[in-house]
């Protein structure tokens, strides 16, 4: 069987693309390069932000120098910006906490209240009295944010402490909203150590308080995302997606500093090839906050020919490919898988799962693909914090994926087994609920479905 996947792939031309894995050797240490250039000179490029906006200035100069013609494609989207925000231990002793406000949590006046222990954050798991009081919610917690502030709320909360999952004074930035809703409340990540001891205060009975005051604020933002095509033989379109923005506390130089160096060595290997097919390599935007640029992006899409969408967020070195749950694409993955010169080890897969810029591609009835593709603990663990910095960004993971990647591109670019289609709203539909993502989907208010 393998034989004749082989004999099959070697008329479809993919032998070719294997062969020309070498040339994204040298676009894979410029990109490197160009992202230690970003990280150093912009930090963290939370989207609105002036960093945000001359790292993708920055970004579209340094593709311009490579003789190419990127488009910047502005968009407005709920935004939200940091402010000065303090959270501080007042009784049993005094102590400021180390925090980071959750994204859509509003400005507020200082206040102080009693912190009460809320479990996992199911209604069951509230104390009897909490009203005006300060939750704090485990690490291990099932349910989505938006779900518990409501709760939260309409039992009279003033706010919530949320358990960071990762040890070492590690915390978790991240959004409370996927529809840009401000929360009702004020809502922080506050470090697994800190947690952890307010929660053991709190089950000794002690009276644990703290003071709130909250600057951070949201607002509307214009911003853009970066797109560059490369234009093919055939009008069909491949396009490759990562997000550009990133958390704040840090540089982003994992998440996802490691798509956007992707990308640009995509760029610097492509350009001037002659592509069976239209590459289209997108930088979003606003992904951390709600998936924002891809929504735009595949808003505006319309008829296009579309063969496929491939996510690279967070992509270290590929041990399967993935159809995210759409099984007319795994013929075409297992093709190229089997003539390459040495298979991922865990060959293809077929499990879709929620959460990035894939995901508005899929709703608009794209075909999806990504990587299993696991990054060393050692480096992956500090993402959306601080230590998230381009020294936990080995040069020789980036080399490594995006030899992988580019290989793959081009594979897909030549497959002629492979066309472009679109899925029926139905098969969509049957594509998110076959994987238990709806509900999910529905707690979070994105699922576009009835």
């Amino acid at each position: 069987m393998a034989k004749r996947i082989l004999s099959l792939a070697a008329s479809l031309g993919l032998t070719c693309a294997v062969l020309a894995a070498g040339a994204f050797d040298d676009g894979s240490s410029a990109a490197h390069a160009m992202l230690t250039r970003l990280c150093d000179d912009f930090g963290g490029r939370l989207t609105g932000s002036a960093a945000n906006r001359g790292a993708l200035t920055r970004l579209a100069d340094e593709l311009r120098a490579l003789g190419l013609q990127p488009e910047v494609v502005p968009f407005k989207m709920p935004g939200w910006e940091r402010g000065a925000d303090r959270v501080a231990l007042v009784a049993p002793f005094d102590r400021r906490l180390r925090v980071a406000a959750l994204a859509y949590t509003q400005p507020h006046r200082a206040f102080e209240a009693a912190v009460v222990d809320m479990g996992g954050g199911k209604p069951e798991e509230y104390p009897v009295d909490c009203k005006g009081r300060i939750g704090l919610l485990g690490a291990s917690t099932v349910l989505q944010l938006r779900e518990i502030a409501r709760t939260a709320a309409e039992r009279g909360m003033r706010g919530l402490l949320f358990i960071n999952r990762e040890g070492g004074g590690q915390l978790l930035a991240r959004s409370s909203s996927f529809t840009g809703e401000p929360l009702p409340f004020p809502a922080y990540s506050i470090t697994q150590e800190e947690g952890l001891w307010l929660q053991r205060l709190l089950r000794r009975g002690e009276s644990v308080r703290v003071r709130m005051e909250t600057k951070s604020r949201c607002r509307e933002i214009e911003t853009a995302n970066l797109v560059l095509r490369l234009p093919g033989r055939s009008p069909e379109r491949v396009i490759v997606g990562a997000h550009f923005d990133s958390w704040d506390l840090g540089q982003g130089a994992l998440d996802n500093g490691l798509g956007t160096a992707q990308l640009f060595a995509l760029a610097h290997a492509l350009r001037g090839r002659d592509l069976a097919r239209t590459v289209e390599l997108h930088w979003f935007n606003g992904e951390e906050q709600g998936l924002w640029g891809s929504r735009h992006a595949a808003a505006v899409l319309g008829d296009a020919p579309v063969v496929a969408m491939i996510n690279l967020d967070m992509v270290g070195v590929s041990i399967a490919v993935n159809a995210l749950g759409d099984a007319s694409l795994v013929p075409a993955l297992e093709r190229w898988n089997a003539a390459r010169e040495k298979p991922l080890s865990l060959g293809v897969q077929n499990i879709n799962w929620f959460g990035s810029d894939h995901t508005p591609y899929q709703l608009a009835g794209v075909r999806a693909i990504t990587f299993n593709a696991p990054i060393p603990r050692e480096s992956v663990r500090y993402y959306h914090d601080l230590a998230d910095t381009i020294d936990k960004l080995p040069a020789q993971i980036v080399t490594d994926s995006t030899a992988v990647i580019g290989d793959f591109v081009l594979a897909i670019c030549a497959d002629t087994g492979l066309r472009a289609e679109r899925r029926t709203p139905d098969a969509t539909e049957k594509l998110f609920t076959a994987f238990g993502l709806d509900r999910r989907m529905r707690a979070i208010g994105y699922w576009p479905f009835n």
